[in-house]
């Protein structure tokens, strides 16, 4: 198991690469929230960007800044970012139905979205394999 886990083979250099990407998408929320809280308090609109919908996509946003600046920094091409980025949203809109219908919490939402979050984010990365498994990534 250590050896397929070495950064040298392409399941090291995929599973380096979740780990790189969960690492920024945490400093894009530490680094960014607090801009958002900011703006919020200096436009008035704090409590439009705390229901649900809006903190959820402000928190998604802020995970894809940062992850889609440092795929770009690793040389990873805009499709594979925007996807990657996608896998970012996807979680959370599918659970806004359930949430409107009454069937989840907004705490659902938000634990369920950063749940499904990580799944998402593994089946991009198997959409374009050979870009996260050290082959040379396709810069388009």
């Amino acid at each position: 198991m250590k050896t397929l886990l070495r950064p040298t083979t392409p399941t090291g250099h995929l599973v380096r690469h979740y780990l790189e990407m969960v690492v920024a998408m945490i400093v894009g929320m530490v680094a960014l929230g607090p801009l958002w809280s900011l703006a919020g308090d200096a436009l008035g609109w704090t409590p439009v960007l705390h229901a649900t919908e809006p903190a959820v996509l402000i928190m998604a946003t802020n995970m894809s800044v940062a992850m889609c600046a440092w795929m770009r920094f690793r040389g990873h091409g805009w499709r594979a970012t925007l996807e990657m980025a996608a896998s970012m949203y996807l979680p959370f809109l599918v659970l806004f139905p359930p949430l409107w219908a009454g069937l989840i919490s907004a705490g659902t939402v938000m634990v369920g979205g950063h749940v499904l979050m990580l799944p998402a984010m593994a089946a991009a990365m198997l959409l374009r394999r050979r870009e996260y498994t050290g082959h040379c990534p396709a810069r388009s």
